[in-house]
């Protein structure tokens, strides 16, 4: 093996562009953590196969720990074993502090406004809801939580509270899903308070190392996205497309897996053919003239992917 890690990356680009794509190396130096030549190699070619400062970095130590492990570098060998990148035990719901299980395929996954779209959802038979509720009106917050959990009793819905943790376990809600942000501004005593209370949880991630965060807490499942553009949410990094989305599931193979991000009916095949056993929408369901039949097909199709 050659120790010019200019020599490793442009093998690893070789190896790797056709499923990530290649961009022109970035005018500033790299930032390097370690002489390695692997590292070095590997942190430089995932740079130029489009990956931010903080996956790249994860990447090449995760390279480099496989190179290790193996006793070889090699180029075709995307680094997918959760050892190589620090991940505790798998499966994660072995582990001791581990949140509580949830389904392994949450299958069609609604993200809603609001308590009336979550009942009309859940009624339409849709496996897996969120309530996406938007406001800094504690009382108006505590409402709606509790008018969702209300709107999915008599049905098989799993409901998922987006952000408002306290008000999702004052509810009895099935779980609560926090974004990086949420998690971050949790305290050691508020994530205690969630352990305790026995909600599910889930967490977005939008690459590697937001997942190796995420690993940490031991969440029921994990979010991978935006897939696509979006115009939902002001996403801070690019669209993950599905070749990443495939990377990541193989990566987190041990967890119920999400696909969110500008999914709609069309996508659908190729999002599932990644190996996630769930796909989140958002317009698919809400911006559809006939909410009640696009779920019906989304659910069929969903359910046709993940057996596939």
């Amino acid at each position: 093996m050659t120790n010019d890690p200019q020599v490793l990356a442009q093998a690893i680009v070789a190896a790797h562009a056709s499923r990530f794509g290649e961009t022109a190396p970035a005018s500033a130096a790299p930032v390097f953590s370690s002489d390695d030549a692997v590292y070095r190699g590997a942190k430089q070619g995932c740079a130029r196969l489009g990956f931010i400062e903080v996956d790249a970095e994860c990447l090449a130590q995760a390279w480099h720990a496989q190179t290790q492990r193996t006793g070889h570098f090699d180029a075709r060998a995307w680094p997918e074993s959760p050892v190589d990148f620090g991940l505790r035990a798998f499966p994660p719901a072995s582990r001791d502090d581990a949140f509580p299980p949830c389904p392994p395929r949450l299958g069609l996954y609604a993200v809603l406004p609001d308590a009336a779209w979550v009942g009309r959802m859940a009624r339409a038979g849709v496996p897996t809801v969120q309530l996406r509720f938007k406001s800094s009106d504690a009382q108006a917050v505590s409402r709606e939580v509790r008018a969702a959990v209300d709107a999915v009793r008599g049905t098989d819905a799993l409901l998922f509270i987006n952000d408002h943790w306290r008000a999702a376990i004052e509810a009895g809600a099935y779980g609560l899903h926090l974004g990086q942000e949420d998690l971050d501004a949790l305290a050691p005593g508020d994530l205690q308070a969630l352990r305790a209370s026995g909600l599910r949880l889930g967490l977005s991630t939008h690459g590697y190392a937001e997942m190796v965060r995420a690993d940490a807490v031991g969440p029921s499942y994990i979010a991978m996205g935006a897939v696509y553009p979006t115009t939902l949410k002001q996403m801070a990094t690019a669209p993950q497309g599905v070749a990443r989305l495939a990377a990541y599931a193989r990566l987190l193979r041990g967890y119920p897996q999400v696909g969110i991000g500008g999914i709609d009916a069309a996508r659908l095949p190729e999002v599932l053919a990644t190996g996630v056993g769930s796909v989140a929408v958002v317009r698919a369901l809400v911006a559809d003239p006939d909410p009640e039949a696009a779920a019906a097909r989304l659910i069929a199709a969903v359910e046709a992917g993940t057996l596939a």
